[in-house]
């Protein structure tokens, strides 16, 4: 399945295949999701991510500044256990705001 971005109650979820064909447009509409919604706090889950490759770990952490600049903190939840991986290789894990 390409992946997918869906709005939740209190947040966005993560869904499918994320690589380089959907990590812009991916990127764009989560912007303007978080642009558009009144919560301080937006929790982003990533249980539905089938495969990411490094462009889902640069997705999440351009997730991370866009909500900054719009004033929000995010929370990612549910990270799969590869996309995690990629993060630690890269010395990057702690940057993420976990939920979990």
């Amino acid at each position: 399945m390409r992946g997918e971005l869906h709005a939740l109650e209190g947040g966005l979820a993560l869904r499918g295949v994320i690589d380089m064909h959907v990590g812009a447009e991916l990127r764009g509409a989560a912007r303007r999701l978080l642009a558009a919604g009144a919560a301080a706090e937006v929790t982003l889950d990533c249980a539905g991510i089938e495969q990411s490759s490094s462009v889902g770990l640069s997705l999440l952490l351009c997730l991370l500044r866009d909500a900054q600049a719009t004033g929000k903190r995010l929370r990612i939840c549910n990270l799969p256990a590869d996309l995690r991986q990629v993060a630690e290789v890269y010395g990057l894990l702690e940057l993420l705001p976990l939920a979990d």
